[in-house]
């Protein structure tokens, strides 16, 4: 499947190494002035700045915007926007060409379809990720327009987790760091996996907040709720192996008496349940951990098999990240706007009451 949303409709199409990388943005609302400089900033982002704490891959990635979109001014028709590939180097993959890379999707994408793309993984390479954050910036002139915001940042590298947080300093660090206490730390873990051919895992913290009136109802009972779909989409991320929402897996170690989010006449007194009750917004501030693996291109002499059972020894050409959790922290992020805006629109047919304000200057 290459679609996801059920109101706001996104499909991304595009390899790592073949002519670029595209969406189609389905279910925009019409009216809203598209901000390019956003999509610019999340876009560079997602390249995690010209630092050696990501891949010395680095793509221009200049976009352009095809339809839907009328002198500035979204029309409410499909938003189709692609962005070149102009910086490959698929020779690095040539002595890979009939060999599974160990903790790719090689395999098991050679068992599904009969082949597969060998140039840095073709459709299963991170490089799709480009039209997530491309789309996730308009679902964020969209939340924008009702004071929602979305932020990211790194929590943890390796066994190095922050106790701080700080957004603030996160959107100024080379890795986006929410702990300045442990930013150093973080810092030289990723270079040690650099400089000695390894990668090394992170965690990646999300969250959503603003106008708490907008904030409530967001989700859908029983096979949609919010939270269920943030785990859905955050999973099919490349490299995500775990997700944790509010107190995540702290929950299950705790009792009731604690873990509960009592309330009083000025709303909630904690927030556990990190913003989320039922599977349906509380208004709170939407909290979601993300964990990724080691990045699986490592170049350390490895041993697997090629596509006629033999087996191997290789070593893997190329570049790439030594922590894919850097530059996919901006992608979780926007990630998690393109369903909040999904669920913002699903919303508006909810109730009569929803529906007598929309259709109020018609009576």
């Amino acid at each position: 499947m290459n679609t996801f949303g059920e109101a706001l409709r996104v499909t991304t199409f595009g390899e790592s190494h073949g002519a670029g990388i595209g969406c189609v943005i389905d279910g925009f609302p019409s009216g809203i002035h598209i901000n390019t400089n956003l999509i610019n900033h999340d876009l560079q982002r997602r390249q995690g700045g010209k630092n050696r704490y990501t891949t010395q891959r680095k793509e221009d990635d200049c976009f352009e915007i095809l339809s839907g979109v009328f002198e500035g001014v979204s029309t409410g028709m499909p938003i189709a926007l692609f962005v070149k590939n102009t910086n490959t180097k698929s020779k690095d993959y040539d002595n890979i060409k009939d060999i599974f890379r160990p903790g790719h999707a090689d395999f098991s994408y050679f068992v599904k379809y009969g082949l597969r793309d060998y140039r840095g993984g073709g459709r299963s390479s991170a490089r799709e990720s480009v039209a997530r954050v491309a789309s996730g910036a308009f679902a964020k002139m969209l939340l924008g327009e009702f004071g929602i915001i979305c932020e990211s940042g790194i929590l943890g590298v390796g066994e190095c987790m922050g106790e701080s947080i700080d957004f603030d300093f996160a959107r100024e660090s080379e890795i986006f760091a929410l702990d300045k206490q442990k930013e150093s730390i973080q810092k030289d873990l990723i270079m040690h996996a650099r400089s000695t051919h390894d990668s090394i895992g992170g965690c990646a913290l999300i969250r959503a907040f603003g106008n708490k009136k907008i904030l409530q109802g967001l989700g859908e009972p029983l096979y949609y709720k919010l939270d269920g779909a943030i785990g859905a989409m955050m999973m099919g991320l490349n490299g995500v192996k775990a997700v944790e929402i509010g107190d995540g897996i702290a929950a299950s170690q705790t009792c009731g008496s604690r873990n509960n989010d009592m309330m009083n006449e000025n709303g909630f007194l904690s927030n556990h349940a990190g913003g989320i009750l039922g599977g349906i917004t509380t208004g709170e501030e939407i909290n979601v951990r993300v964990y990724f693996k080691p990045t699986p291109s490592i170049f350390a002499m490895q041993q697997t098999i090629d596509i006629y059972g033999n087996k191997q020894d290789f070593e893997l050409k190329g570049r790439h990240d030594p922590c894919i959790a850097v530059r996919g922290s901006v992608v979780c992020e926007s990630m998690l706007a393109l369903i909040l805006a999904d669920m913002l629109l699903l919303h508006t047919k909810s109730s009569l009451a929803n529906l007598k304000k929309i259709y109020a200057e018609f009576k």
